[in-house]
């Protein structure tokens, strides 16, 4: 009796480990964690969902945000003239006459 119950139990451990092992495999962005709270399962792209960014995204300057800084400082048909690693250059129109702006191609935008 005891052999037979080891057999069945050794049958059910396979099994589950065969039905277990294409989800694991499946979904690349969990992972199983051991701690003092027990085993849990941690989500990598839980904070790109909770916040909306993306890590992969370059962190310099948008050149939509610059046109919108641009516009808002009041440059009217502003447009993108030259993009460098460094800077971006918006060139438009004030009450004055031709304008341009320099931004830092950095997070923020700010102006040189």
């Amino acid at each position: 009796m005891r052999k037979s119950l080891q057999f069945v139990l050794v049958g059910l451990a396979a099994l589950t480990g065969l039905t277990i092992s294409p989800t694991i495999a499946a979904a690349q962005d969990l992972e199983l964690r051991l701690g003092p709270g027990g085993v849990g399962v941690y989500d990598r792209d839980r904070d790109r969902d909770r916040y909306g960014y993306d890590r992969r995204r370059p962190r310099g300057c948008d050149p939509d945000d610059a046109l919108d800084i641009a516009r808002s400082e009041g440059l009217r048909r502003a447009q993108i003239v030259r993009m460098s690693p460094r800077s971006i250059v918006v060139q438009g129109m004030t009450r004055r006459g031709p304008e341009r702006m320099t931004f830092a191609n950095r997070r923020g935008c700010p102006e040189i």
